[in-house]
This record gives C-alpha cells, structure tokens and sequence, in this order.
C-alpha cells in the first residue's frame, strides 16, 4: 500500500469478531483515491450447510433452532448461527438492530445457490 502512496487498510469486525471486513483505498491518481472493499469468509462447514438447507423465507432464531432440532440455544449461536452469518450465507433483516425481538435471518444470493446445488 505504501509503495503505491495509498492510505493504510482498513479493518471492521462485528461486535463478537465472527467476520470482518478488510477495506483496501487505492490510490488512483494525483489527488483521488478510491475503495475496494474485499469481505473476507470462513469455509462453509456441515452447520451451516444445515442451515442453508433447513431455511425457507424469513425465520426468527427460535424458528431456525427448532427446524435444526437444538436445543442449546448458545451451541446453536456459536456453532450454526454466528458462522452462517460469517460467513455470508444468512444475513439479518434487521442488521441496525441485531438484538431486536424481531429480528429475522434470510438467505442471502450466495446461499441461494449453494441451496439449488444441495
């Protein structure tokens, strides 16, 4: 970065550091720069594949845990819910508010067709 005179990353990471995002501004000219913003994810692993399988629609946590037959909710968040998330498969309805009683949890494109191919 520094030898093309470009500012210095930038890096962004949810509240629990499941995923982040690393913001790279290149330097495009005398007095201009521009971003390009790479989003970083985990492998897909066998809990999130069940959970892009087992989602259809918008469902809240409980609906989803209970599809999945969990009843850990913590073991659900860690292990099936935080990674779907990460790893851009599921994404929230209400990002701004990600505690919110009614917050739900979608399919993103990617996991639609990581769905079809299922």
């Amino acid at each position: 970065m520094a030898s093309n005179a470009s500012p210095p990353p930038l890096f962004e990471t949810d509240d629990d550091r499941a995923a982040f995002v690393i913001r790279l501004p290149v330097h495009a000219g005398a007095h201009a720069t521009r971003e390009v913003t790479t989003e970083v994810t985990t492998e897909v692993t066998t809990e999130v594949r069940r959970v892009v399988a087992a989602m259809n629609g918008e469902l809240s946590r409980q609906e989803l845990q209970r599809l999945l037959g969990l009843a850990n909710a913590e073991h659900f968040r860690k292990a099936y819910l935080l990674p779907a998330l990460a790893s851009g498969m599921l994404e929230m309805t209400l990002p701004e508010a990600p505690r919110s009683s009614k917050q739900r949890y979608r399919l993103t494109a990617a996991s639609q067709r990581v769905k079809e191919r299922l």
